[in-house]
């Protein structure tokens, strides 16, 4: 009940410094153009947790909320000024978290708020038809804080058919360690793991997306898209646990390279089969200096019920092949002197299936008798892994106008 009366205190909360400053800046042509409010639920179950060296429980709850607030202005030029900026807190709980220190009742990390502002600004020229601007975030959570910037730039041609996009975006992150209760303090033996209890350890994360959108035709459109990412710092988790065959009940801190390189490469054609119906597609081939490969493909079926309301069933199909450094319980020998070594089994090999509907209901005179609230969306998901991991994701999205 905390929860709900805090989203929406926190909603009312925006929507009025969202009016006070229409107020304000209405003789300087500054207008909001939406606040948007985002909440869902998250529900996770499984049982090969990483935190106690891939079995376990993998229950895990998440309830997030967001709510960005976008002003925009037009200047003598008829040039376009557009700020947003972009609340999110999170409050989850986890039940193998809780296992980092059984002997407590609950660990610091088993249940957590993650507290993430961002704000953003972006110039477009209308009549070159070319816009660029830029963006900083904040994320606090109990043992990780992240700050993060990016510019990105786009470029319209051949009469809007074609857009070229850019993006470069820097995280500059700081894990607490935590290890394992066990593994905590001065000669306890973790294979000369670098970091102790309580040290700080940065995680760097470099990405530049590269896009190219066409318009074919009437009917069709498609995209092209590259995220090239390079990460460096610590990249596994420090309480992770790592079992080995040759060293009984002994656990150790799962060790992974310390810089990691990305190259997903992605395209989407979107096809209008009619007025009503449109067929959404998209395909992404990932892989990474780990060793690992994965592919996605996804397909959205929208379908307009009437001009305002629409219906969209979607589905996805993952795969991947795993990473060497992987092993299930137990199953890594210390006699095989490994440099890295982990048993979460999101690096293993697995296939994974999601499945979900969109609702959106739209409408210039208010929805529901609200007269600003112009758009709403309902979301399900239902996403399995073949090793057993299940989730469920309810989604509801307001946009006010």
């Amino acid at each position: 009940m905390k929860k709900i009366v805090y989203t929406v205190a926190s909603f009312m909360f925006f929507m009025n410094v969202a009016k006070a400053q229409t107020d304000s800046v209405s003789h300087r042509k500054l207008k909001i153009d939406e606040v948007n409010f985002v909440t869902s639920y998250y529900h996770q179950s499984g049982d090969h947790s990483a935190v106690t060296g891939g079995v376990g429980s993998e229950n895990l709850n998440d309830f997030g909320n967001s709510i960005d607030l976008q002003l925009s202005r037009f200047d003598k030029k008829l040039n376009k000024h557009t700020w947003n900026f972009e609340l999110g807190v999170d409050v989850y709980s986890s039940a193998s978290s809780d296992k980092i220190d059984p002997s407590t009742v609950s660990s610091a990390s088993s249940g957590d708020v993650r507290f993430s502002p961002a704000a953003s600004y972006l110039f477009e020229n209308t009549k070159k038809k070319y816009s660029w601007g830029g963006g900083l975030s904040f994320s606090q959570e109990y043992d990780y804080t992240s700050f993060g910037g990016n510019m990105v730039y786009s470029k319209s041609l051949n009469g809007g058919n074609t857009e070229l996009s850019a993006k470069a975006s820097v995280f500059l992150d700081t894990w607490k360690v935590l290890l394992p209760v066990e593994l905590r303090g001065d000669n306890i033996d973790n294979n000369n793991f670098k970091y102790k209890q309580g040290d700080s350890a940065p995680r760097n994360s470099y990405n530049l997306g590269l896009g190219i959108a066409q318009v074919v035709n009437k009917e069709l459109q498609v995209s092209l898209l590259a995220d090239i990412g390079y990460q460096t710092g610590l990249l596994g988790t420090a309480y992770q646990r790592v079992y080995f065959s040759d060293k009984g009940t002994q656990s150790f801190s799962e060790k992974l390279p310390d810089h990691r390189f990305k190259l997903p490469i992605g395209l989407r054609a979107n096809y209008f089969l009619s007025d009503r119906i449109i067929l959404r597609s998209f395909y992404r081939f990932y892989t990474d200096s780990w060793n690992l490969t994965a592919h996605t493909a996804e397909l959205e079926v929208p379908y307009k019920i009437t001009p305002f309301v629409s219906i969209a069933p979607y589905y996805r199909f993952y795969t991947q092949n795993g990473v060497d450094y992987f092993k299930p319980y137990g199953e890594h020998r210390m006699a095989d002197n490994p440099e890295f070594y982990t048993s979460d089994y999101d690096l293993s090999k697995f296939n994974s299936n999601l499945l979900g509907v969109n609702f959106r209901w739209m409408s210039a005179k208010g929805i529901l008798g609200i007269k600003p609230l112009n758009v709403l969306e309902l979301r399900y998901g239902y996403y399995s892994r073949n090793d057993g991991l299940k989730s469920h994701l309810v989604t509801m999205a307001l946009k006010f106008k």
